[in-house]
């Protein structure tokens, strides 16, 4: 299993991810990214599916035609490891991926 995060280890972390705020009682973190349109946010979604089956670290996550919400914690060990943080890396460059274009 996967160590949670001190506190300032997880500060420190937060830190370098711009976007990305504490959730509530501090066990997860979460962003919200807006798209141009539906399919977009669909095309996204899909890039982070894949990079998570990868990881085998999967979000919560909700979609509203251009809006993807997604929450990242570490739910077998009961708080926020470096498995989300790593998450979180890889759902920013997939946003940045498509914002590039």
């Amino acid at each position: 299993m996967t160590a949670i995060l001190t506190g300032s280890e997880r500060d420190a972390l937060l830190a370098e991810f711009p976007g990305w705020e504490l959730g509530a009682g501090g066990h997860s973190i979460r962003r919200s990214f807006k798209f141009a349109d539906f399919s977009e946010a669909f095309g996204f979604m899909t890039r982070v599916a894949l990079a998570a089956e990868k990881a085998d670290h999967h979000p919560e996550w909700s979609n509203v035609y251009n809006l993807v919400e997604i929450v990242l914690t570490t739910h077998d060990a009961g708080g926020l490891t470096a498995r989300d943080f790593a998450l979180a890396r890889a759902i920013d460059a997939a946003a940045q991926r498509l914002t590039s274009q």
